[in-house]
């Protein structure tokens, strides 16, 4: 098969010409959580009214010029067998793509997806697309409201969706304008990071690019970031699948590909932190992160950021995604530290929409709403106990 055709390159062809494209809806993304039990649904909106899912997009004739919005829903079921065999639930992550401003698209859109969520038997659908309330810090002079998610989440709310008590991704990120020369972007720094930055290089602390091969050594600096820092984290196989199949583009990387690219930092030929740089459609994004205590005192991670913020430019991209920044911008937030860190490097505090959910049966989605967050805590005392057991092996 050519590799235009395939059907990783004409989904993500299509989304990647869609406003506010990301890696979590491409055709890759959807293969990833195939492998854990969802099942990748893809949606497409076109200009002569029509509302398409499919299952796969093998032998697509669909011309992607005609399309005006696009989703790639997951789908899990609850249970298989029994009365609530049926019940399943329903994530389109960073979707649905599409000109939120467009308000009679936006009607025809959140209409469909409602009656798709039904027609699933779903306790819920859960959206959470890169929709700007404001940029900057809230209360601060650098404060910028944005009138449309503020008008998208009224009618959100007016049709009955419920802002998630389960937000799956970070509501807030930093951004770091990536179109400015390197001489700019070392300017926007803040001095102490960039003073890091210079004192890396000076110390002796070189990057490289990782391969395959420095995948399961990756995995455990990882495991011993989660330990130290105290978050959960996934079992290896999972991100093997995920780095692997993002890995695999690398050699044929363009804006429509989506990959990612380990940069790992050493001191003496010795891994001492490394992050994966995802990067699709113009936008690239921190997603892992990992270091060691061993010469932390040289900044390897300064150094790596900058690695990765020229790496993307690069490679043509325009942005870059620093994943993540708290709820609230303040000292008392458990990411506060990582937030100081993130803006030394020059970036603006974006604030989203967050996560919405629609449910068509008030009661399967209180029922599971109550359940559901027991279960997740003990999942997770379990995930940080068993990450330790793995280290220790």
């Amino acid at each position: 098969m050519n590799s235009s055709n395939q059907p990783s390159h004409l989904w993500n062809q299509l989304i990647s010409q869609l406003p506010n494209p990301h890696f979590l809806q491409t055709y890759e993304w959807g293969q990833v959580k195939a492998k854990y039990g969802w099942i990748p649904y893809y949606a497409v909106w076109t200009d002569d009214g029509k509302f398409l899912v499919t299952q796969t997009t093998d032998n697509w004739s669909l011309n992607t010029e005609h399309c005006l919005a696009a989703a790639m829903i997951l789908k899990k079921k609850i249970l298989n067998r029994g009365f609530a065999a049926r019940l399943s639930i329903l994530y389109a992550p960073k979707g649905p793509l599409f000109d939120w401003k467009d308000a009679a698209l936006q009607t025809r859109v959140l209409n469909d997806l409602q009656s798709f969520a039904k027609k699933q038997s779903a306790i819920f659908l859960k959206i959470d697309p890169d929709i700007v309330l404001g940029r900057g810090v809230p209360q601060s002079a650098d404060n910028v409201p944005d009138n449309i998610g503020q008008v998208v989440r009224s009618e959100l709310t007016r049709r009955g969706w419920v802002y998630s008590s389960d937000q799956i991704q970070f509501q807030n990120t930093v951004l770091i304008d990536l179109s400015a020369s390197e001489e700019e972007m070392l300017a926007r720094m803040k001095p102490k990071t960039r003073y890091n930055v210079r004192l890396a290089e000076k110390k002796g602390v070189t990057v490289r690019t990782g391969t395959l091969d420095d995948l399961s050594m990756l995995y455990k600096m990882y495991a011993e970031t989660s330990i130290r820092d105290g978050f959960v984290i996934r079992d290896e196989n999972y991100y093997m699948t995920v780095w692997k199949l993002f890995m695999q583009n690398v050699e044929r990387l363009t804006l429509n590909v989506p990959t990612c690219i380990p940069l790992i930092a050493e001191v003496n030929n010795e891994p001492v932190a490394a992050i994966f740089l995802f990067m699709f459609a113009g936008r690239a994004y921190y997603v892992y992160g990992m270091s060691r205590n061993l010469h932390r005192e040289k900044m390897p991670t300064y150094l790596l950021q900058w690695e990765a913020m020229k790496r993307a430019k690069a490679n043509g991209c325009s942005a870059y995604d620093l994943w993540g920044a708290p709820e609230e911008i303040n000292e008392s937030d458990s990411m506060w530290g990582v937030y100081r860190f993130k803006e030394g490097l020059g970036g603006e505090v974006v604030r989203t929409l967050g996560a919405y959910d629609f449910a068509p049966s008030k009661i399967w989605y209180k029922l599971y709403a109550e359940v559901v967050p027991r279960v997740l805590d003990v999942m997770r005392l379990r995930g940080k106990q068993k990450t330790k057991e793995g280290l220790s092996a």
